[in-house]
């Protein structure tokens, strides 16, 4: 498995897979093309199904300004890698392509090229199922954050600083901002009244209330593109930080207690990642939202005091409980059912880190199983339910208005 840096990144919403990839993959080949006279972006399959909705078009043709740009939209064509792909052509004065790249954009920011090999950095951990990871801590007596700070060394706490500040600062800016979401549904953002009104509430309803506001705060930044972290995706950006938000106000957990939640949130997230898929282009919304909530209920177990044992019970609690989980966005934005999602999943965590602490542990179905079934899932979904904005939520509301 890569680094977490891979994981975690800071970038601009509205969508990791549709708008940081792309961009990302831009930017790569604007260093190739700075003789293009134009720049041909071909965006096919999921990317141009829902690309308008999520600014593929401006995240892949702002890098090459002031160089023009053709965009040509592919929504019936699927490139045989990945529902996400992607060619750049640069041409010369005479119209003809002197240069080429095909990618995919695999989700969460990160990019694949022609042959399969995906970018980023090396590979760091040397762990392929969460069973080795619990094999290994049986031994050595080590706690899943621990593994995080072995395999990167000392140097990974200051970059997940950096990235729990950054969660953050996304959280207050979402509570302080109201008006309407950019895009066609005309969305009023509710964060900010969320809150507000959480303080007028006592108990289970007061913090409920704060967990919605804070996962409401982080998607609606991430649908408005502000800055916010994959955690594992854009569109599910919103589920770690309210959790881990939730949980230091209520308990007043130190930063770096919380920074070592978002490690071993974030090993859950990579297994995912290397087993099965975050792409919801490719498994659909139970690869972004499920994958966040196993994470988060993860995270949360640990700051908890969970044992190993109780933190891969919360995080496969999260994960099945998500199972099915389709892409189906209205209009191709991240908005609706995407920001709902968000709020009732960081819910969710936090109930599953609760239901596991209060066990033993031991469980049926483990963590492993459950990533595998996603991924058998996912590829048993029909093209309408993977992020094309063509079947469930999205064809019904299309529908309506017919």
């Amino acid at each position: 498995m890569k680094s977490l840096r891979e994981l975690y990144r800071i970038g601009l919403g509205p969508s990791s897979s549709h708008t940081m990839g792309p961009r990302f993959a831009a930017l790569a080949f604007r260093q190739r093309a700075q003789q293009a006279v134009k720049v041909r972006i071909t965006l096919y399959g999921s990317l141009a199904a829902t690309g308008k909705g999520h600014l593929t078009d401006l995240a892949v043709a702002e890098p090459f300004k002031p160089t023009p740009t053709e965009i040509v939209w592919e929504p019936t064509v699927e490139l045989p890698l990945h529902p996400n792909g992607l060619k750049f052509e640069a041409l010369d004065g005479a119209g003809i392509v002197t240069d080429s790249w095909i990618g995919y954009s695999v989700g969460g920011g990160a990019l694949m090229d022609e042959q399969g090999v995906s970018t980023g950095g090396p590979e760091v951990y040397p762990f392929a199922s969460m069973q080795e990871i619990l094999e290994k801590s049986d031994g050595e007596g080590r706690a899943l954050w621990e593994y995080v700070a072995l395999h990167e060394g000392q140097e990974i706490w200051g970059y997940l600083n950096n990235i729990w500040a950054a969660m953050k600062a996304a959280i207050e800016r979402g509570q302080n901002v109201e008006g309407v979401l950019p895009g066609s549904l005309h969305i009023a953002r509710k964060a900010s009244a969320y809150h507000a009104k959480a303080t007028n509430m006592a108990g289970y309803f007061n913090q409920t209330a704060l967990l919605f506001s804070y996962a409401l705060a982080v998607s609606e930044e991430n649908a408005s593109g502000g800055e916010i972290v994959t955690a594992p995706t854009c569109g599910a950006s919103g589920v770690m930080p309210a959790v881990l938000f939730f949980l230091q106000k209520q308990f007043l957990f130190p930063d770096d207690k919380i920074v070592r939640a978002l490690a071993a949130g974030g090993l859950i997230g990579n297994l995912v990642k290397r087993n099965a898929s975050i792409s919801g282009a490719e498994v659909g919304c139970q690869g972004e939202v499920g994958v966040a909530c196993a994470m988060a209920a993860g995270a949360a177990a640990q700051l908890l005091g969970g044992t190993i044992r109780q933190i891969e019970y919360a995080a496969e609690m999260g994960l099945e409980h998500h199972l099915g989980l389709t892409c189906d966005p209205i209009g191709g934005y991240v908005q609706i059912p995407c920001i709902e999602r968000n709020a009732i999943a960081a819910v969710r965590a936090v109930d599953c880190a609760a239901y596991a602490l209060l066990s033993d542990g031991r469980h049926i179905v483990s963590f492993d199983e459950v990533v595998k079934t996603m991924l058998e899932t996912g590829r048993d979904m029909k093209s309408g339910y993977r992020e094309t904005a063509q079947g469930g939520l999205a064809k019904m509301h299309f529908m309506k208005k017919i």
